[in-house]
């Protein structure tokens, strides 16, 4: 079996792993995206509260690869990685956990 493509931070949780698997073409286009790109759709992943929101994740991730895109649509980034400081709004509603004011 071959090794899975990680990303600059995070390394892929099993379930997203055993997704990829199941479906060797987004498995190939996993594999051809840049690290960062997969860093990406693993923080967005992990960043899920609830597992139905996870697994919703997962199966948008297959279907993006599919589409072509290289990162996960609106999704303003990943907070963990220590080569970017976070941008303001990031920082506040990633970071700090505010919310926006209705």
């Amino acid at each position: 079996m071959t090794a899975i493509a990680q990303g600059t931070v995070h390394e892929v949780p099993a379930d997203l792993e055993a997704a990829l698997r199941e479906q060797p073409a987004q498995l190939a286009l996993w594999q051809g995206l840049t690290p960062l790109g997969r860093n990406e759709f693993i923080c967005w992943v992990e960043d899920a509260k609830q597992p139905a929101t996870r697994a919703k994740r997962i199966t948008r991730t297959l279907a993006e690869l599919a589409e072509g895109n290289r990162r996960p649509c609106c999704w303003a980034g990943c907070i963990h990685r220590t080569d970017k400081v976070p941008g303001k709004w990031q920082h506040a509603v990633l970071v700090e956990g505010k919310r926006r004011r209705d």
